[in-house]
């Protein structure tokens, strides 16, 4: 392929910049679903930590989620906060969620013309108090708005009516597992698939984790869609010890009979895309030293490494290079609203991946770019190894040099110019 300005040109065998022999070239991968925490909490992560992670992954475009940040993305004036804590620090292209909390209605509107991708909101708590969740009828009366300004509602689906509080023994990862029941997420979603029907706005459900939930998703209207997370389709609620709190995230990672579902659901497409819900946090808020489920920021960092994880599971099942690039980039690209992104055709950004299938990655999580080092896939040997990635045409990362510059740039919906 030949690109010239950052763009591809001509995607004809004869005009190739490059010759990588064996190795495969994918489109650079988009990651819709990251939480970088900055500006408030650059404690948990921050925009150079996260973009750097994203980079040595193959990662060249993230879209930032609007919570744990202080202020959170809900109004022009937080927006513009996180593209200052942002400006000259991104070694990949970053876009922005905006976030809708109770009383953010009104700002939803300037927020699209701004350059937001769409709105986050709960229905149960955010763990962080500046977020609340919004009730169904508060999402029914905003959905006809979103649908005109033609961006989607990212949900966060459990029914908080259905969680329940933590009681026993609270080192105990079943403990922490019965307090969220797959029910909670079941029913959240068909009230998704409901508000979606009724108002005709465009809902993707997140981080989707149970039986449960892909059960209601199959054959709901094409205003809906889904993704799940790495960590869903490698782990089970059997394998997790005793106050491995690094296993903790919400909806948690559930038996091995919903992971199994989840990739059921994948091929058949109920599921769109496997993003990384990269929720970092400091050890000490992640309880590593007590265990305790009760206290933990739910949470699991894999930002990084998304693409051999899910690589060595989809492998084993029979999945091709095609479905990776739909599920890494294409997908989250499309929901995103980044028209120059996701793909390698002419006219899209030069943004390219070249990576080694059989190769091997040995996750050491103190040798991660993420800002820390706790992760539930230490010491595992993933199957794939990143060898170069390029953004704009621009050489970004390599195997034996790491991550070069910090030249990202920040991105709107619509990226097309």
């Amino acid at each position: 392929m030949h690109h010239e300005g950052g763009v591809v040109v001509d995607i004809g065998q004869g005009a190739a910049d490059e010759d990588f022999g064996e190795l495969v070239v994918m489109p650079g991968l988009v990651d819709s679903h990251v939480h970088v925490n900055e500006p408030g909490r650059e404690s948990w992560e921050g925009f150079r930590t996260a973009t750097r992670a994203a980079a040595a992954g193959g990662t060249t475009t993230i879209v930032d989620m609007p919570l744990n940040s202080i202020p959170p993305t809900v109004d022009p004036e937080a927006l513009a906060a996180k593209r200052t804590a942002a400006a000259g620090g991104i070694a990949v292209d970053v876009a922005f969620w905006g976030g809708l909390i109770p009383g953010s209605e009104p700002w939803v509107e300037s927020l699209v013309g701004a350059g937001v991708c769409g709105f986050k909101s709960f229905l149960v708590d955010s763990g962080v108090p500046e977020f609340p969740p919004m009730t169904l009828s508060g999402l029914e009366a905003v959905l006809p708005e979103l649908a005109r300004l033609g961006v989607p509602l990212l949900l966060h689906a459990e029914d908080p009516i259905r969680l329940h509080q933590m009681s026993g023994d609270t080192r105990s990862y079943r403990t922490y597992l019965e307090s969220r029941p797959p029910e909670s997420e079941g029913e959240a979603v068909g009230q998704a698939v409901g508000l979606s029907a009724r108002t005709g706005g465009q809902i993707h459900v997140l981080h989707v984790s149970s039986a449960d939930a892909t059960d209601m998703l199959r054959g709901a209207g094409p205003e809906l869609s889904a993704e799940t997370c790495p960590h869903y389709l490698t782990f089970s609620a059997e394998e997790i010890g005793s106050g491995a709190t690094e296993f903790k995230c919400a909806p948690p990672i559930r038996a091995r009979v919903h992971r199994e579902a989840l990739w059921e659901a994948l091929a058949d497409g109920t599921l769109v895309m496997i993003v990384s819900d990269h929720s970092p946090a400091p050890p000490e808020l992640k309880a590593a030293e007590s265990g305790d489920f009760s206290t933990a920021w739910g949470g699991i960092s894999s930002l990084q490494i998304r693409l051999q994880v899910i690589w060595t599971e989809a492998s084993r099942r029979g999945f091709g290079f095609e479905r990776l690039v739909e599920w890494l980039s294409t997908a989250p690209a499309r929901l995103a609203g980044l028209d120059r992104k996701g793909s390698i055709e002419n006219g899209k950004d030069a943004d390219f991946l070249v990576w080694d299938p059989d190769g091997v990655t040995q996750v050491v999580g103190s040798g991660l770019e993420h800002r820390h080092s706790l992760t539930p896939y230490e010491g595992m040997r993933l199957r794939g190894k990143v060898e170069k990635v390029t953004l704009g045409g621009q050489t970004l990362y390599e195997a034996d040099t790491g991550v070069l510059g910090c030249g990202g740039r920040m991105l709107e919906r619509g990226w097309s110019t």
